[in-house]
């Protein structure tokens, strides 16, 4: 039999479901639902010094759907409304009511060497599992110094993680930001100043839209907008492309974030070095609830590969990742057309001629191919409305 169970940085985890440090996990009993459904941990809403001055907005949201998905979510909250002591009350609850669940803390502060160290010794009586500094936040908080103003810098990531490390008696998990050139050099960086984790990815700095009548961005604050955090779906090839570029360079443990709707997701990430995952935008849109499928999909899906744990998962795929230069050109694919599927619509054969082969056209009421033109790029299978062209 499988099993969802795995340890990371000697932190026992019942399964790698974790909530994300957000609207989530904002309140104590809200923390307390999730535990009861079964979520393996959670990253409590950034936590910070007191007298740091949190306005909120309204409107704070915006998405956009396909149908009725929502495949993007912006936002533009900002953190923890809750005082430190609030949360110390909180945490000591959670800890008596569910023993085996991972809280970790989320932090914050301004980039002050006493404000860090001071919130850390504050945290390190109170029974949290581990760390996570919030290096990223990609609104509000940038305009204060810190945010993603700290995760894009490597030093100042460096010499934040370096004095939380001094005073910490908890490992550190560093919340890395996406709106970097180069996240692999962050993640070596807080490494270098002791960093026990990485957690992959915050927020994409977005902006949803704009109201062609009113000429207003999304969301709409009174007539007046600001670039937000995207989330959703929609992120989660940039998360797992940053997940893998950390695991390329670093073997700290991993907490894989962006886009993870379903066991599929949390999977992928797996395949690509991370240790356990995080969920925010998909429990925001539908619920605590959705718990239970991740949870028996992934366990359900370890079990037809034959594999014992997620460690028989983690890394597969890391191996397959190549340079451009060293991937193996030798070889081409073909467009097969399934003759039930199609539907004759000539949308292939209009996209293959006009994105530069015409290598596909209409005969006899049938779709053929020119294989002296093509050259398998694969377009018209996934311009196909019907699935009916495979590469082979």
């Amino acid at each position: 039999m499988a099993t969802l169970k795995t340890s990371v940085i000697g932190i026992d985890f019942e399964n790698p479901f974790i909530l994300a440090s957000a609207p989530p996990t904002a309140r104590i009993d809200s923390i307390d639902k999730a535990f009861t459904l079964g979520w393996g941990g959670a990253v409590l809403k950034t936590i910070t010094p007191d007298d740091l001055e949190m306005i909120e907005a309204s409107q704070r949201y915006a998405s956009w759907k396909n149908g009725n998905r929502v495949c993007g979510f912006e936002n533009i909250e900002l953190l923890s409304h809750l005082t430190i002591q609030q949360w110390l009350d909180g945490i000591e609850f959670l800890r008596k009511k569910h023993p085996n669940k991972v809280q970790i803390a989320s932090i914050m502060a301004p980039v002050v060497k006493e404000e860090w160290q001071k919130l850390v010794k504050t945290l390190n009586s109170a029974p949290i599992d581990a760390f996570e500094l919030n290096f990223s936040c990609p609104h509000g908080m940038p305009e204060k110094g810190i945010g993603m103003a700290i995760g894009t810098n490597a030093e100042i990531s460096s010499m934040i993680t370096g004095w939380v490390k001094q005073v910490s008696k908890k490992p550190v998990f560093v919340k890395l930001s996406p709106n970097v050139t180069n996240i692999a050099k962050i993640a070596k960086a807080v490494e270098n100043s002791g960093a026990d984790g990485i957690s992959a990815i915050n927020t994409v700095q977005a902006m949803m839209g704009v109201n062609l009548d009113t000429f207003v961005p999304m969301p709409n604050v009174n007539g007046k907008s600001t670039f937000g955090g995207y989330s959703g779906a929609s992120v989660r090839p940039i998360g797992l492309r940053c997940v893998a570029q950390i695991r390329q360079n670093s073997d700290l443990p991993i907490l894989g974030i962006g886009g993870i709707c379903n066991w599929h997701d949390a999977a992928e990430y797996i395949t690509l070095g991370a240790d356990a995952v995080q969920v925010c935008t998909e429990v925001m849109i539908n619920g605590y609830a959705v718990i239970k499928a991740m949870k028996q999909g992934l366990l359900d899906y370890l079990e037809r590969k034959g594999f014992e744990s997620l460690e028989d998962l983690k890394n597969r795929a890391i191996a397959n990742i190549s340079s451009h230069e060293k991937l193996d050109k030798s070889k081409q694919v073909y467009p097969h057309i399934d003759e039930e599927l199609c539907i004759k619509c000539s949308r292939c054969v209009t996209v293959c001629d006009e994105s530069e082969h015409s290598a596909l056209s209409v005969n006899n009421n049938r779709i053929t191919v020119n294989r002296d033109n093509c050259v398998g790029c694969s377009l018209c299978s996934h311009a196909c409305p019907k699935a009916a062209i495979t590469m082979k």
